[in-house]
């Protein structure tokens, strides 16, 4: 039987540290950081949107977590995310999953559920 993207990236813990990992990176990326860097003074809310991403994460990858959290275009509606800070985020997740050692094949996978995203993302 086929292995699925969560069980590949290593099931809830391993998409946990992934996420942990790419919200650092965000922290550090000025492409994007202005977005992020507020929530280091509200650390439950941080901690609130890493927990809907693991959710989202886990569950867009075949886990058996349940996302209760909104939709992309909910999400993002108003936030104006330009082309720049949509790559900047898929390089940060790249380098977060590189740091993690995932393959080639995960990554596809990964940059194919993303750019499935972008039209519900980027709003022009």
């Amino acid at each position: 039987m086929a292995r699925t993207l969560y069980n590949r990236l290593g099931e809830l813990k391993g998409i946990t540290k992934l996420v942990d990992d790419v919200v650092n990176l965000h922290m550090e990326n000025p492409h994007v950081s202005p977005r992020f860097t507020p929530y280091k003074d509200q650390p439950e809310r941080l901690m609130a949107i890493k927990q809907h991403t693991v959710h989202f994460f886990c569950a867009g990858a075949g886990g058996p977590q349940e996302y209760k959290g909104r939709d992309m275009v909910t999400t993002h509606k108003g936030m104006n995310i330009s082309e720049q800070e949509f790559l900047a985020v898929v390089d940060d997740i790249l380098e977060a999953m590189d740091v993690n050692k995932f393959g080639d094949e995960e990554k596809k996978d990964v940059l194919a559920i993303l750019y499935s995203l972008k039209g519900g993302v980027i709003r022009l």
